[in-house]
């Protein structure tokens, strides 16, 4: 399509009065431009701005349109170009020939204005249909590759955040999480009391059992907090709030899961208990800063965050008894209304050179 988004129409007629009576028929619509030979017609086909539509006679000397047509349709540029030929009514008996040839249409002269521009009309929206289709088949390639990349980076990204979260950063409206960087967030453990026991005495196929029933109770309530998930780790988990994408109130919201996992967790231990297992969940909860990003190497990369946080709300986890949740005093100061809680006093834990002000969560068990 040439300037100012109309069509150009090549008209091609050994006779002058023809070229001007379907300039002026087209005119108004379409950019024009005429050769009275073939060899001319040719010239300006091949040239920098093909013309999107042909009128060309049939019966020229020299060069027929019908030669014209053949040498356009073995041009890879020209090839798509539709060309209608305008011919006399003794020559009609040729249209055969022509359609042959790779011609859309054919036209009789005298001419009727009204019929010419909507032949030309149709013919050319057909054409940039076909253009548009042509353009789009020659990308769907590359789109199908961005496809599967999305797709593989969606998988890799719900491995570590709910759904609705990975998403968001596919979408592109959030930062890269891969991307080394450092915030401050809520660090939730859990883990079993209990289980190396457990472990030591059942079939291997039981442990994968309770540890599936238990992976997936807390993995939907995971899901269901927009936590991102760390790693399993055996009969321990770690997950963290506040990243890749901020949260209001981080603390409050890691706690309202762990008071609705310890509920969970009630009735997976009720019915282990039938069946001779004597299982319970300890958590511990901290808030600091941790550098976080991707981790590992080539093919194999976890998401994870390193800092103090990490290993105090560990520690805090090893502390905790069975149903009970132990939370940091920076937890604890940003409760609100969501629970109430209990001082338990300083402890000293592993790796920590001070005690730690520790609090109970209160939950109705």
């Amino acid at each position: 399509m040439a300037h100012g988004g109309k069509h150009t129409v090549l008209i091609v007629d050994d006779t002058q009065e023809n070229i001007l009576l379907l300039s002026e028929v087209l005119e108004s619509d379409y950019l024009t431009k005429a050769a009275s030979d073939g060899e001319r017609a040719l010239r300006i086909a091949f040239g920098a701005e093909p013309p999107d539509l042909v009128l060309l006679d049939v019966m020229m000397p020299g060069m027929s349109g019908y030669e014209v047509c053949r040498r356009l349709k073995e041009n890879a540029v020209t090839r798509p170009i539709p060309v209608i030929f305008v011919t006399a009514m003794n020559e009609v008996e040729d249209e055969t020939k022509g359609l042959e040839l790779g011609a859309v249409d054919y036209l009789t002269k005298p001419i009727s204005p009204p019929i010419v521009k909507a032949r030309v009309k149709t013919h050319l929206e057909l054409y940039d249909q076909r253009r548009e289709l042509a353009a789009w088949n020659q990308t769907l390639e590359q789109r199908v590759a961005e496809g599967v990349a999305q797709l593989d980076r969606l998988g890799r990204m719900k491995r570590f955040f709910s759904p609705a979260v990975a998403d968001l950063i596919l979408s592109g409206n959030a930062d890269d999480p891969l991307k080394t960087h450092r915030r401050e967030i809520v660090v939730v453990f859990l883990d079993l009391r209990g289980f190396t026991t457990f472990s030591e005495s059942a079939d291997p196929e039981e442990v994968m059992g309770v540890l599936a029933e238990y992976h997936a109770a807390m993995g939907d309530l995971i899901v269901k907090y927009a936590g991102t998930l760390e790693r399993f780790a055996g009969d321990g988990i770690m997950i963290f709030f506040n990243d890749p994408v901020p949260i209001p109130n981080p603390a409050a919201q890691a706690v309202s899961m762990a008071l609705e996992m310890q509920q969970r967790f009630k009735a997976l231990a009720a019915a282990w208990a039938r069946r001779g297992y004597d299982l319970s969940m300890g958590i511990g909860i901290a808030q600091g800063y941790a550098t976080i990003g991707a981790i590992g190497f080539e093919g194999r990369r976890d998401y994870g965050a390193i800092g103090n946080v990490t290993n105090l709300a560990a520690r805090l986890c090893g502390e905790a008894k069975g149903g009970q949740i132990l939370v940091s005093q920076r937890v604890e100061g940003a409760l609100g209304e969501v629970a109430k809680s209990e001082p338990i006093g300083d402890l000293s834990l592993k790796g920590l050179h001070r005690p730690v002000k520790t609090f109970e969560i209160c939950w109705n068990v």
